[in-house]
C-alpha cells in the first residue's frame, strides 16, 4: 500500500510526462476497443442478415451444385426427395430451383441467375409473398443492386430467355413485381426471383430444386442420397475469413501505435532514473533494499496503465455509447463491394473485449517499467547519491 501511495505522488508530481503518456495510453485503449467492437458489430450483423435472408438453418445442396461454377447449374437438379415432403408442408424446409438465363432490358442484353422460390415459404426474408399476383406475365422479384444494373423499375415489363432441361432455347414476358432491399448481395446482384412452379414448368423440371432451405429452428438431419448438407460454419466461411483478414490486417497498425506508446514509456522511465539518483540512493541508504525500489518504480510504470484506463473511460464510455446507439455509417458504393455490410453499422463492444484490451495494455505498460527499472538493483547507494551511475 505504502508503495502504491509513494507510486501515485511520483507520478502526479511528474506533471505533464505523466499526462502526455497517459493520454497516449488513453488513445491505444480507445482505438482498440472501436476498431475490434466495430468488426464484432459487422460480423454479428451481416452473420444474422446472411442467415435470415439466404441461408435458414442450412442448406442441403444437389451434389453438382457449386456456387462458383455457372457451368454447374445445368446439371444440379434433381427431383426433391419424398422424404423431405413433410418437413416442406409444415414449412421446415424449402426448395429453390437455380438455372442461367438472359434478359433485354431496353434491347441490352444482360446474363442473369433465375431462382424460384415458394411463394407460400417463410422461412427467409425474401418476400416471396409478392409472386403469388396474378398475371399474364411471370411476376418477379428483383434486389435494388440488380434494379439499379438492370434500369428495371416496378411494374416493367422485361423479355427473359433460358434453355429448358432438354436444351431447348425459350423466351417469356416477366414483369417485375417489387423490388426489396437488403445487404445480402448473394441474393441480390444478378438475380431474378420467380414463382417455383412457374420455374419448374419453364425449364420442364417438374417438382425438382437445386437447393432445399432449412428454417433456422429446425433440426433436419437426414441423409438424402445426390444431396450434401451445408451448415452455417461451412456457408458463413466466406465471412468469417474476410472477418478473420481485417482483424489481423488492423493489429499490426495497432502494434505500432502500441509500441510507439510503451516507448514514451519506456523513455520516461529511464529519464526518471536518471533524474532520480540521489532519491534511490537516499532511499537505498535509508534501509530499503534495492528490489523494492525497483517494485516502486515498476509500480510507478503500471500505474499510466491505470490512469490511461481511467481518461480514456471519462471520454471514451460517452463517445463509444453514442456511436454502438447512432451506429457509423459507411460510406456511398459500400453495398457494390460484394460484401455483406449494411449502410450503418452499430459496433458490439462486449466485456470480454475490453477486460482484454485493458489488460494487455497493462501488462505491456509493466512489462516496459521494469527493464529500466532493473539498472537500480545495480546501483552503488554512496555513487547514486553524489549523482553517479555505474
Amino acid at each position: 500500500m505504502l508503495a502504491l501511495k509513494l507510486a501515485y505522488k511520483n507520478l502526479i508530481g511528474a506533471g505533464l510526462r505523466t499526462w502526455l503518456n497517459v493520454i497516449v495510453l488513453s488513445f491505444c485503449y480507445i482505438l482498440i476497443i472501436w476498431y475490434f467492437g466495430l468488426l464484432d458489430g459487422w460480423n454479428k450483423e451481416a452473420r444474422r442478415e446472411t442467415i435470415n435472408w439466404e441461408i435458414g438453418g442450412g442448406q442441403f445442396w444437389q451434389k453438382n451444385y457449386d456456387p462458383f461454377d455457372p457451368f454447374t447449374l445445368d446439371d444440379s437438379h434433381s427431383p426433391i426427395p419424398e422424404a423431405m415432403q413433410n418437413d416442406i408442408a409444415s414449412g421446415n424446409l424449402t426448395p429453390i430451383l437455380i438455372s442461367q438465363g438472359t434478359i433485354y432490358p431496353e434491347g441490352r442484353i444482360q446474363n442473369v441467375i433465375l431462382k424460384g422460390i415458394d411463394p407460400d415459404q417463410q422461412i427467409l426474408k425474401i418476400p416471396s409473398a409478392e409472386l403469388k399476383q396474378s398475371s399474364d406475365a411471370i411476376p418477379a422479384l428483383i434486389g435494388t443492386r440488380m434494379a439499379k444494373s438492370s434500369k428495371l423499375k416496378v411494374g416493367d415489363f422485361v423479355t427473359v430467355r433460358w434453355r429448358d432441361t432438354d436444351g431447348t432455347f425459350d423466351a417469356a414476358d416477366i414483369k417485375i413485381v417489387r423490388i426489396f432491399s437488403t445487404i445480402v448481395p448473394a441474393i441480390d446482384n444478378g438475380q431474378l426471383w420467380l414463382p417455383l412452379d412457374r420455374l419448374q414448368a419453364m425449364l420442364g423440371m417438374p417438382n425438382e430444386a437445386t437447393m432445399l432451405v432449412t428454417a433456422p429452428t429446425a433440426s433436419i438431419s437426414a441423409r438424402l442420397p445426390g444431396w450434401e448438407f451445408k451448415n452455417h460454419q461451412f456457408l458463413l466461411r466466406q465471412l468469417s475469413e474476410t472477418i478473420r483478414m481485417k482483424s489481423v490486417g488492423i493489429i499490426f497498425i495497432y502494434a505500432i501505435l502500441l509500441l510507439l506508446a510503451m516507448l514514451a514509456v519506456f523513455d520516461t522511465q529511464v529519464l526518471s532514473i536518471f533524474r532520480r539518483q540521489k532519491e534511490i540512493g537516499t532511499i537505498i541508504a535509508l534501509g530499503l533494499t534495492r528490489w523494492q525500489v525497483v517494485r516502486l518504480f515498476t509500480i510507478e510504470g503500471a500505474m499510466h496503465g491505470v490512469l490511461a484506463a481511467i481518461v480514456a473511460a471519462a471520454y471514451g464510455v460517452p463517445l463509444l455509447t453514442l456511436q454502438a446507439i447512432k451506429g457509423i455509417p459507411m460510406p456511398q458504393g459500400t453495398d457494390e463491394y460484394g460484401l455483406t455490410i449494411a449502410e450503418k453499422i452499430f459496433p458490439v463492444y462486449s466485456a470480454g473485449l475490453i477486460a482484454a484490451t485493458v489488460a494487455i495494455v497493462f501488462i505491456t505498460a509493466t512489462i516496459v517499467s521494469f527493464l529500466p527499472a532493473r539498472k537500480i538493483a545495480k546501483m552503488n547507494p554512496t555513487e547514486a547519491i553524489k549523482g553517479k551511475i555505474q
